[in-house]
């Protein structure tokens, strides 16, 4: 499969030539390019040595005994028949979750051997880093990867110049139409094959949507046969029966009744938390918004919940449903407005993409302000910190309307910034001391420019 750039390529090599490079544990879910991406790295070395410890099993053994990093890597030296250099090598242990011993030794590359760069990788990693109680905190640096964005999906196809007007667009200066056109219709098209990095590839060699269905179907059976590896007294069938239910609630306050009227709730909470330390929902919290930070007003009782990518969120629905060809007509041919209107998938992809412009270097948070009284319900869909202020974001369509719950939301916390997200060019709206940045969906990584 042809390797497509991506963002965390650029964090790679800075952490390369950089003069103190602690070993990096590369963390996310099966399948988004972990291991893809190390070994583009490994391309700038003089010498790579990959160690995967589920198709080498008795590479552990050499953990099992001394952590000490020079025995170590003596002995795997010795069995690969490479040499394993300070400077000149990138020595790489994919799926190390196979190896706990493994993990704890990272610390002693860190204090042994600084010059030499370790990179590991794992599918279910984080099931293995909370069975440990120190994995070497300050000794370890963790980077967090995702599924391509929309910035990685058009410039693997070679759309690098719309990549970079789209880049030196804003409110005041909107894209001529005629590209903003362009890149709906390449959203559009993202929206349906998501960024799964084997889906993005199966559409540039085919174009073909049916393909890239098939793909996603397989990614998805794939995750579900994971569920009997989470190593937690969870029964498999509640795990897929929960993630079902995350996928129909998508846009909406968890309701954990809705997994089964005879489930406990707290069953639940454990199979959600499994799911999320898989990587395939990500959680967004009530917050209300009073300051920094602003997980310090979460309410942990009312969450929602996204899935990791739009494209197999579409093979869920298509395996629940079995046809859901008004929503893909909808996604493809359906108006930008009415497309936005659908809310829920929207909503979740505008999600995803702003975890994929954060920072890498930790655990994205978002967070939504809701605010419930009797026969009302006033909603922002998300709200971030950006430079030291709040910033509300509003996933919308028109530009009539279709605000109220914004609005009450910034004359409550006295704000006069936002933004609304949408299908539309970029924009301004101008009201009383309030100004509304309106920036496209597909232009969300403008936020962090």
């Amino acid at each position: 499969m042809a390797y497509y750039e991506r963002n965390i390529d650029g964090e790679l090599l800075k952490w390369k030539a950089s003069v103190h490079h602690k070993p990096i544990l590369l963390r996310g879910a099966r399948q988004v390019g972990k291991s893809s991406s190390v070994r583009r790295l490994g391309e700038c070395f003089e010498h790579f040595v990959e160690i995967n410890f589920e198709r080498q099993p008795q590479m552990a053994q050499l953990f099992k005994s001394d952590l000490s990093a020079l025995p170590i890597v003596s002995s795997i030296a010795s069995l690969v028949g490479k040499p394993i250099v300070a400077g000149k090598t990138l020595l790489f242990f994919d799926e190390i979750q196979q190896c706990p011993e493994a993990v704890s030794a990272l610390r002693y590359f860190w204090e042994d051997m600084p010059d030499l760069h370790v990179i590991a990788a794992g599918s279910l990693l984080e099931f293995t880093l909370q069975d440990i109680s120190s994995f070497g905190v300050g000794r370890i640096h963790s980077l967090f990867m995702y599924p391509l964005s929309f910035d990685e999906f058009i410039r693997a196809q070679g759309f690098d110049n719309l990549s970079e007007a789209k880049r030196g667009a804003s409110a005041d200066n909107p894209l001529p139409e005629l590209l903003h056109e362009k890149l709906v219709d390449l959203f559009r098209t993202y929206i349906m094959v998501g960024g799964m990095p084997e889906a993005v590839a199966t559409w540039i060699d085919t174009h073909d949507y049916l393909s890239c269905q098939k793909v996603h179907a397989e990614i998805v059976q794939a995750y579900e046969v994971d569920f009997g590896k989470y190593g937690k007294k969870v029964n498999p069938s509640l795990l897929r029966q929960t993630l079902r239910s995350v996928v129909h609630q998508i846009g909406s306050k968890f309701v954990y009744s809705h997994v089964g009227q005879d489930i406990r709730s707290s069953v639940v909470k454990e199979a959600l938390d499994l799911l999320r330390l898989a990587g395939l929902i990500i959680p967004v919290y009530a917050t209300t918004g009073n300051g920094f930070p602003l997980g310090t007003g979460v309410n942990g009782n009312i969450v929602k919940y996204l899935y990791i990518d739009s494209g197999l969120l579409l093979a869920i629905l298509s395996l629940d449903m079995g046809d859901i060809s008004e929503l893909t007509e909808q996604i493809l041919l359906g108006t930008a407005p009415d497309l936005v209107n659908k809310g829920s998938l929207t909503e979740m992809i505008a999600g995803l993409e702003m975890i994929k412009y954060m920072s890498p270097d930790r655990r994205p948070e978002l967070y939504y302000w809701v605010k419930e009284a009797r026969n009302s319900l006033a909603e922002v869909d998300y709200v971030m910190m950006k430079s030291m202020k709040i910033l509300p974001i509003e996933v919308k369509a028109g530009r009539q309307g279709g605000m109220k719950s914004l609005y009450a939301f910034m004359e409550l916390k006295n704000i006069t910034g936002a933004v609304r997200t949408s299908l539309e060019n970029f924009g301004v709206i101008l009201r009383d001391k309030c100004r509304i940045e309106i920036f496209p969906l597909y232009a969300l990584a403008n936020l962090w420019d």
